[in-house]
């Protein structure tokens, strides 16, 4: 079985210790990069090329948001997962529009963190309820939170009506397969409607579009 690479990037040593702990008892993990901040990790990151980083955002030198961003534009399929102690809504939606797969703090349990890694590895994104909570309050505290005739218009996208639906059932956390299967597609036309969907809203992933779609009140 092919073991999912890990890359591990945080200033505190004891905390990478201990995540180096944990993932070390996952049979099909293996965690072949540590960094203490984002030019570390970016100085070895083209020698040991990992699957999924896990990515602090509060460091010297270089932080987790300017490093995400290099991720994104240089490695766009490393999967990024934030692993922080922030937990404001801006900053969660605002990474997710730049292309990270997942959020978590730093208090989350050990089996949250193996199930988002596996999440993103298998469908490209991880939603937990503390993200949702922060998107459906981006869209609840709008001045102006009522939703127009045709909510899926907005003055950048006009989606057609079974991308509405694909969007809509993504934003609820389904798999492709799950969708495939609720609404009579195959694999396949979902996933086309999910890369349309993702070149008119321009986001790069299926994290980022969800978050477009509850900040520009889409869902």
């Amino acid at each position: 079985m092919r073991k999912i690479k890990l890359a591990l990037c945080d200033d505190h040593t004891l905390f990478r210790v201990g995540m180096a702990t944990i993932l070390g008892q996952i049979h099909d993990f293996e965690l072949i990069l540590e960094a203490g901040n984002g030019q570390e990790l970016i100085d070895k990151i083209a020698r040991k090329m990992p699957d999924v980083v896990l990515l602090d955002l509060q460091m010297p030198v270089m932080d987790g948001t300017a490093t995400a961003d290099y991720l994104r534009e240089n490695y766009p399929l490393i999967k990024i997962v934030v692993l922080t102690m922030h937990d404001e809504d801006r900053m969660v939606l605002h990474l997710l529009e730049k292309g990270v797969s997942g959020y978590l703090l730093k208090d989350a349990e050990a089996g949250e963190v193996e199930k988002a890694i596996r999440k993103v590895i298998d469908e490209g994104v991880y939603l937990n309820e503390f993200v949702s909570k922060a998107m459906l309050r981006k869209m609840t505290n709008k001045p102006n939170a009522t939703k127009p005739v045709n909510a899926f218009y907005n003055s950048k996208i006009l989606l057609s009506e079974r991308e509405k639906e694909v969007l809509t059932l993504i934003c609820e956390g389904l798999s492709t397969n799950e969708i495939s299967e609720k609404i009579f597609l195959s694999p396949r036309t979902v996933e086309g409607h999910r890369l349309r969907i993702l070149e008119k809203t321009g986001t790069k992933n299926t994290a980022g579009m969800v978050a477009y779609a509850f900040k520009n009140n889409l869902v």
